[in-house]
């Protein structure tokens, strides 16, 4: 077994150098400064302890460098799968509690066993049943969801749910109750955070200071508000005056723990864990390859499957929570010139030493700050043009995003992701049981063929070229029966039938049996059944079948081939039964004399 297939750190390790170190290193140290505050925001999203958020950025990335293919990609708690962790949790157990913190770890693990057991067995494409307008919609309602969370720890009310119904009327149910020192240290951030990442970058750049370097001093801004608000709610005294602070928060490298194997909770939490798996691996992959194409790189989605599995399996067994790539991060990572997946190790470096030294600082944290870093931070990921965009191009994928969005913002995040992916599902079924279909003629002095209702091309009146713009298979086999027959019963002159099968990936047994009766129905009728354009594994499986042997016309290599074969004058014979053989063989295949055409009078092109 090839060791770098599956343990990808040996294609980059033996051509490391010093240079590569370098930049590497200084990477990690800004990755290390932005994510501290991030991660004490993202685990107490999810309902856990601000350490919980450390410990799930240290071993997970050290996993992730050894198993994954992204050499830009930075893994560890994000927002969106910090909200599903909450949702799934939140029934549970009390947010904060023990048992609520052993349900993480059982949650990391099974999601860390899906995602490798999904590498292993190469199913990185059942990812491709979320749409892009699903996750859009998604990440969109999620992003709009947590914001409204975070409302309540800016304004210092009591308030909790997990949708956007129950969280806007706790909010207004306590809205008499805002406690004043909170909401200006967490307003005050909020706005800091805003304008900062509004107009300091463009003023930067305006002075003189190059791209890259005000790019990276904007994206520091949180450590700015951390430190700030930290020290002035240490000096005075605001904890004391009901300001919420992260409080003490064990100082020490992630423990060696154990998730829990009751069945009971595994059987709780197994559909959240695989709704976490595809959405982390969704977003995980979707910023890796961006990344990767900027480089000339590629990712192997399968094998990032394996990484990132083994990224939660570290956190299941270090005291973490669900982890994965997150773009903020990544990008800082990349736009900091990091070029292997070391600059994550160093990364989990700085962290533990973060977690070794700093926590006592952590203490007079505001909670109102890291929730106003949240907010800024998934505010980003609210896409209002893209609803607009989908409604104009595609209205069926409109649906499915708005129901999505609706359905999140109303019942949940995991509600809400199963309603996107079943309508999508859905409407593919729909849109493929009956797929477009066009008869066709011929373009004038050409080999070219279009639709009749749309161009002006040449006919005949014994001869009908049906075009199938869609594989065949059970969903849509009876449809093309039905259309087959419709348009023959249109043209009684009809004695040739030809299907166009250029668009046709696969025929499934269902459509093979649909054509046999075509095929049987047309004789009936004195009409000839023929194939054109059919590629080659498609014809693989077909001349092993009986229709082969039964097909009352023939095969032919394309659909000028067929136009050729079929236009010749009347006296030309044609077998009564004819074998699957292509029928650019036969002696009529390459004439030139055709019978006179007759133009289908058209539309214009639409």
């Amino acid at each position: 077994m090839n060791p770098k297939r599956y343990l990808p750190i040996f294609q980059w390790l033996p051509h490391y150098r010093r240079e590569t170190l370098t930049r590497d290193l200084l990477a990690a140290v800004i990755v290390t400064i932005m994510l501290i505050p991030q991660s004490l925001a993202y685990a107490m999203l999810a309902g856990l302890p601000a350490e919980v958020g450390l410990y799930a950025s240290v071993l997970p990335l050290v996993a992730y460098a050894v198993f994954g293919t992204s050499r830009t990609l930075a893994v560890g708690p994000v927002a969106v799968v910090s909200l599903m962790t909450a949702a799934a949790l939140g029934n549970l157990a009390t947010p904060g509690s023990p048992e609520y913190v052993g349900a993480a770890l059982v949650l990391a693990l099974l999601s860390g066993l899906i995602l490798t057991l999904m590498g292993v067995a190469r199913l990185g494409f059942l990812a491709n049943f979320l749409s892009h307008p699903v996750i859009s919609g998604f990440i969109t309602a999620s992003g709009l969801i947590i914001a409204a969370g975070q409302l309540r720890h800016l304004i210092g009310v009591e308030a909790s749910g997990h949708n956007m119904v129950t969280l806007l009327s706790g909010l207004v149910e306590q809205a008499g109750s805002i406690h004043g020192a909170t909401l200006l240290l967490g307003g005050g951030s909020l706005l800091f955070l805003y304008a900062v990442r509004r107009w300091l970058k463009g003023s930067l750049t305006a002075m003189g200071v190059s791209v890259a370097t005000a790019d990276m001093l904007t994206k520091a801004a949180p450590i700015v508000a951390v430190a700030v608000t930290t020290l002035l709610t240490w000096q005075l005294g605001l904890d004391k005056q009901g300001v919420d602070v992260v409080g003490d928060i064990p100082a020490g490298l992630p423990p060696i723990t154990l998730p829990g194997f009751e069945p009971g909770l595994w059987g709780d939490l197994l559909m959240a864990a695989l709704l976490i798996s595809i959405v982390g691996f969704v977003e995980s992959v979707s910023v890796g390859q961006t990344l990767a194409a900027k480089r000339r790189q590629r990712i192997d989605p399968n094998q990032e499957l394996i990484g990132l599995g083994g990224a939660n399996l570290a956190a299941s067994f270090s005291g973490g929570m669900p982890v994965t790539g997150g773009f903020s991060r990544s990008v800082v990572n990349f736009d900091a010139g990091a070029q292997t997946p070391a600059a994550g190790a160093f990364t989990a470096v700085g962290i533990g030493v973060a977690a070794l030294v700093l926590t006592p600082l952590i203490a007079y944290l505001p909670v109102a700050t890291l929730a106003a870093t949240i907010i800024i931070a998934v505010l980003s990921l609210v896409d209002f043009p893209a609803i607009v965009r989908t409604w104009r191009y595609s209205r069926s994928d409109f649906a499915a995003m708005l129901a999505t969005i609706v359905v999140t913002l109303v019942s949940g995040v995991e509600s809400g992701i199963l309603a996107g992916v079943g309508l999508s599902l859905a409407l593919h079924l729909y849109r493929t049981s009956r797929p477009h279909s066009a008869v066709i003629g011929r373009v004038p002095g050409s080999e070219h063929f279009r639709n009749i209702e749309r161009h002006q091309v040449e006919t005949v009146p014994h001869l009908c070229i049906l075009r199938v713009d869609e594989s065949l298979y059970f969903a849509n086999a009876r449809y093309l029966e039905d259309t087959v027959m419709d348009e023959v019963s249109r043209q009684p002159d009809v004695k040739h039938v030809v299907l166009a099968c250029q668009a046709v990936n696969v025929i499934d047994a269902s459509a093979l049996e649909s054509l046999e009766t075509i095929n049987q129905r047309l004789s009936d009728a004195g009409v000839s059944l023929h194939l054109a354009e059919v590629k080659g594994p498609v014809m693989d499986r077909l001349q092993n079948t009986a229709f082969c042997q039964a097909l009352t016309g023939f095969v032919h290599l394309s659909t000028y081939h067929a136009w050729v074969a079929l236009t010749q004058p009347t006296n030309a014979r044609y077998p009564e039964h004819a074998s699957c053989p292509n029928a650019s063989t036969l002696p009529w295949a390459n004439g030139t004399h055709e019978a006179a055409p007759t133009m289908a009078a058209a539309s214009p092109l639409q």
